[in-house]
């Protein structure tokens, strides 16, 4: 494909950030590539080899865990989907106001907000991580 129609299809993947796409389809892709972990390794390699600015601006655009956008219904439909996924859509009140104060905490802490891919995982395994990734130094959770 050409590169108009692989950054159409791909810029979507990490955050916002189709220049991610753009810069992998200029690593001369080839058949290695033609799978999801080819593809994969190329995206990443491409967001690793940025700049540290450029690698937080596609943290920053992650949305908080069911936080503001998610309970104004302003998530995309992806995040959306996997939010749901996790049971982060049909919190209590009590476990709302403690996404709240954690996702506080790791954007004091790191800068940036708590990531984590949470299709498989319950609220509270996602909760259990939130718990120990805090303790970790910000090189880690960069």
């Amino acid at each position: 494909m050409d590169k108009q129609e692989f950054v159409q299809r791909f810029g979507g993947i990490f955050e916002h950030s189709p220049w991610i796409a753009e810069r992998a389809f200029e690593l001369e892709l080839g058949p290695a590539h033609d799978s999801a972990g080819g593809l994969h390794n190329a995206l990443c390699r491409a967001f690793r080899s940025a700049s540290e600015t450029e690698r937080l601006g596609v943290l920053t655009a992650h949305p908080d865990l069911a936080g503001k956008l998610a309970q104004a219904r302003r998530l995309t439909e992806d995040s959306t989907k996997e939010q749901a996924s996790a049971g982060l859509d049909a919190l209590t009140d009590a476990e709302r106001e403690l996404f709240s104060k954690l996702n506080a905490a790791y954007v004091t802490t790191f800068g940036f907000p708590f990531i984590i891919a949470v299709k498989g995982k319950t609220k509270d395994e996602i909760l259990a991580a939130f718990e120990t990734r805090i303790g970790n130094s910000r090189g880690e959770e960069f």
